[in-house]
């Protein structure tokens, strides 16, 4: 299926705002209300918001915003809050055709997997980042090289180079704070991608495909969103983990059955995103993180090694629930290039 790139927004263009999973923005308006903030002053935007975007509604009230959005000729870009857990329940309630008449950039990670996947089977490109809370509505400053990366994603077309961020933080903030807001978090260093290249060094280009592998999982679940195998030969996929924290053996088992199911070596390459090793509920210092990161990183490699053993890897891509954050066009063009180091993605 050819890629379809929708036309990007300008800047004074209305563009929706939707909590299609979790409507945090009732719990936590203070990163919320900074987000739109920092939207509006940096791209002149008029944002819409709709019934479920500050309050939680059922999966048949979150799909008629959804729909309502993407029908809105006034509408040019649609935006989400945030993720969440059970948007696997809203797609049912959505029709792809109506949602791709008028082709509009979709922006969203976590949760949004699911409507990721949706779109993919349209042809539509989406962007696999830009949740208001979490980039424009960080605490502290917001990360330069996040807003370099949306703002080439929301804004603009051609290739954009993604590179390895110099500094990263995996550390949560409290939201319900208000000096939290103010307060720029504590970074580390970035480390780099990790190569794995245990076939040949030829460049490979294809579309993406992938996401929250926990949401990938639900979506393998269910099965009504997945195409056939065969039709995902020759992308690149792409895999990164969330606040969640799931064990390596999770990891692997989900990674295990994909191979069963003959998904794992219909692609060319694999990107997987740098773990989130730190949560309130898993406080982990310096020994344990790095103790999560390579038992997942392994199970990550053991499964590939078993199930497509030639692909090139690339490690800790910084795009999902670590900060900086890479937008990442979902169905888009992704051009991996081993010999050279590089990842190219065409937005």
């Amino acid at each position: 299926m050819t890629p379809l790139y929708p036309p990007k927004p300008r800047r004074g263009d209305a563009v929706a705002v939707l909590s299609p999973g979790a409507a945090l923005p009732e719990v936590f308006p203070g990163p919320y209300d900074l987000g739109i903030r920092r939207l509006q002053e940096a791209y002149d935007v008029e944002v819409v918001e709709y019934p479920t975007t500050r309050r939680q509604g059922t999966p048949a009230e979150r799909a008629r915003d959804v729909t309502a959005a993407f029908t809105d000729p006034r509408i040019r870009a649609v935006l989400t809050s945030i993720g969440g857990e059970d948007q696997v329940k809203v797609l049912r309630h959505l029709d792809p055709a109506v949602l791709a008449a008028d082709p509009k950039p979709f922006f969203g990670l976590s949760d949004n997997t699911n409507l990721h996947h949706l779109l993919w089977n349209t042809g539509l490109v989406s962007y696999y980042g830009g949740a208001v809370m979490t980039d424009a509505g960080r605490c502290g400053s917001r990360n330069p090289h996040t807003a370099e990366a949306f703002e080439g994603a929301f804004l603009g077309s051609g290739w954009y180079d993604l590179r390895p961020a110099e500094t990263f933080t995996d550390v949560d903030e409290r939201w319900e704070l208000a000096e939290s807001l103010e307060r720029e978090p504590e970074m580390l260093p970035g480390g780099g991608w990790t190569w794995h290249v245990p076939g040949s060094e030829a460049a490979v280009e294809g579309r993406l495909w992938g996401g929250c592998l926990e949401i990938v999982d639900f979506q393998l679940r269910v099965g009504r969103w997945v195409r056939p195998v065969e039709e995902y030969a020759g992308c690149v996929l792409f895999l990164e983990t969330s606040e969640e924290m799931p064990t390596a053996q999770y990891v692997g088992e989900v990674l295990m059955c994909a191979g069963e199911r003959g998904l794992l070596e219909q692609f060319a390459a694999v990107l997987v995103g740098r773990p989130k090793a730190w949560s309130f509920d898993h406080p982990n210092d310096a020994a344990g993180r790095a103790s999560y990161v390579t038992a997942q990183r392994e199970a990550v490699l053991g499964a590939l090694a078993e199930y497509a053993p030639d692909v090139p890897v690339v490690l800790d891509v910084d795009s999902g629930h670590t900060d900086p954050q890479l937008v990442l066009p979902h169905g888009g063009v992704v051009r991996v290039d081993p010999a050279a180091g590089t990842v190219r993605v065409r937005y």
